[in-house]
């Protein structure tokens, strides 16, 4: 019997988005350290911010990102939400500063948080 897809809630100012997490290592990892409120940094079209405790077990670690990605970052202990092009796109996706691992997915249109970009807390929590 298969497992359903765990699910988070990401909340930043009026904006709130769930996501679908992987079936993987990092992924349970990461919905097991929630929920969080935390401070929030962007870099371009990208949210990011401190989610200690989690083990990067690097299954699905990559450059190559899209928007409405959320990806842990091993060694600066960050969870990553990507919503648009960051400094280092070229084209309109989005290119992490290294290499960070996927670990699921914005459920809708993740580009809502552009208009949040301001706000200095988010709030991600199980689902």
């Amino acid at each position: 019997m298969t497992q359903s897809p765990k699910r988070i809630r990401i909340t930043i100012g009026p904006v709130r988005l769930d996501a679908e997490l992987k079936a993987t290592k990092t992924a349970n990892q990461v919905y097991a350290a929630l929920p969080i409120q935390a401070s929030v940094n962007t870099w371009g079209e990208e949210f990011y911010f401190k989610l200690p405790g989690v083990t990067d077990h690097r299954e699905t670690a990559t450059n190559r990102v899209q928007i409405g990605d959320v990806a842990y970052w091993g060694p600066g202990q960050v969870l990553a939400i990507f919503f648009g092009k960051t400094p280092m796109s070229i084209g309109d996706d989005p290119v992490p500063a290294d290499r960070v691992n996927v670990v699921g997915r914005i459920l809708g249109d993740a580009t809502q948080l552009r208009r949040v970009m301001d706000v200095p807390t988010i709030t991600v929590e199980q689902g």
